[in-house]
């Protein structure tokens, strides 16, 4: 019964994001996204230190968000990419580069564990092959515009 319902509040994240306008080209401030949506508790790990995530917040590459038991999170990415983490997962944005003019770029992400739900951005419509998810024990190539994925893996 609580798995139905955080599937339901995490796909009403989803919808949450999805209907955000999209955040515009980043300057020169390193941003590769940006937090539309926070529930519970979330952080973004960033060289050392441990930043609590609110809407609105920039996301740069290296940067770990981390969800807890209660949060769930929804981010948008510079290509328009929707990510939706649900709780109890760590995600790292481990390579992120975007040419907002030609739309070519790679993206490399690591779900260590919990749930993540992806809506492809214009990477991935441009060139599929340079979009890659990783997980503890899989990696995966976009060969769709969305997707969920799932990793039950301890805290690296």
């Amino acid at each position: 019964m609580a798995t139905k319902r955080w599937r339901v509040a995490f796909a009403g994240l989803v919808a949450a994001v999805v209907v955000l306008p999209a955040w515009a080209a980043a300057g020169d401030d390193g941003r590769i996204g940006t937090v539309k949506v926070v529930k519970g508790g979330v952080s973004i790990l960033r060289d050392g230190q441990t930043l609590v995530a609110t809407p609105g917040a920039g996301l740069q590459v290296a940067d770990r968000v981390v969800t807890a038991a209660d949060g769930a999170t929804g981010i948008t990415l510079r290509d328009n990419t929707l990510l939706s983490a649900g709780p109890n997962s760590s995600l790292s944005l481990d390579k992120f580069v975007f040419d907002s003019t030609t739309h070519a770029g790679v993206m490399d992400a690591s779900l260590k564990r919990g749930t993540l739900s992806v809506v492809s951005g214009k990477i991935a419509r441009q060139s599929p092959e340079s979009v890659r998810f990783s997980t503890p024990n899989t990696t995966l190539g976009v060969r769709g515009t969305e997707f969920v994925i799932e990793a039950a893996g301890a805290e690296d």
